[in-house]
This record gives C-alpha cells, structure tokens and sequence, in this order.
C-alpha cells in the first residue's frame, strides 16, 4: 500500500479533463426500478469471461439499483447524441419526469439505447472505493452500432474519427 499522499483533487481533475473518453450511459432495470445514468469510467476488464467494468457514485440511485438489481447494460453513445448524454446527467430532470421518454430504447434486461453500441451485464463483484462503487459485470449480450463514439474531452464532447492508413 502507497504511504505517499494522493495528488490535490484540483490537479486530477485537470489532467483527467485531458483523457478523451466515450460517452455512456448505464442503464438498469428491476426491482428497484428502471435507472439510467450517463458515466465517464467504464472499461473492459477480461476477455475470458467477458467482464467491464463501471464507476457510480456510490450514493446515486443509478449505484443503489444497479446493486439491487443485480444487472446493468452499458452504452456507448453513438456521434451526434449529446443531447441524449445530458438527457441521462440529469439536465432535464426538472422538465422530465422520466429520463427515458421520448428516447429510443429497447427494454431487455436493462434498456439500450438505439444506435449505441451496448453490453448486456450481470453484476458478477463491487467494490466500493472512495466516493464511488466500482461495479464488475459478465457480459450476457454485446453489439456493436458500427456508429462512431460520442467523445467527451476537456468538458466538451467531439466526434471521434479515424486517421487515414
């Protein structure tokens, strides 16, 4: 275990605002109910079995239900879709009752959303680490959109696009 003190929150969070990620949405449904939550931390962890994994707020509705639930579907949002990223942080809440209406969907186990490139997952470990819940999921289901990723670097979202061979 490290004995050095972490870096002051103010620098991680400047040099993570230069780490391009795609654009998710986690999704849920089940007893606690149908959620949804746009992430930036979701990453494939092993191939054998296939397994991702998930960073929530530990204290979110999206973390709570994911862990009643015991399953969640992540999406990759497609380029374009940036209004559906800020539909799931939340800045229509106080216009929508529900963050899914009026979104294309298909409701299996957790919702996917159209044209995102999805993962079906059940909730296989968790483990909760500072403010967060890091969530491991064997992938049940997974396809692709054949749609370029919705990017998100230093507060802005972009499209990414393929350099030439």
């Amino acid at each position: 275990m490290s004995e050095r003190p972490p870096v002051k929150r103010e620098d991680f969070i400047a040099a993570m605002r230069h780490v391009a990620s795609s654009v998710t949405v986690v999704t849920t449904n089940g007893a606690s109910g149908k959620h949804g939550a746009t992430v930036s931390a979701f990453a494939s962890v092993s191939a054998d079995p296939p397994t991702v994994m998930v960073c929530l707020r530990s204290d979110s509705r999206i973390a709570k239900a994911v862990e009643e639930n015991g399953n969640f579907a992540v999406c990759v949002l497609a380029k374009n879709t940036a209004e559906m990223a800020m539909r799931f942080a939340g800045s229509d809440d106080l216009q929508v009752e529900n963050r899914f209406s009026d979104v294309p969907h298909t409701d299996w186990d957790a919702p996917h959303l159209e044209d995102s490139t999805s993962f079906s997952c059940d909730v296989v470990h968790f483990v909760v680490q500072g403010s967060h819940t890091a969530f491991f999921g064997q992938v049940t289901w997974a396809g692709s959109s054949k749609i370029s990723p919705l990017i998100y670097f230093d507060g802005g979202f972009g499209e990414f696009k393929k350099g030439e061979d």
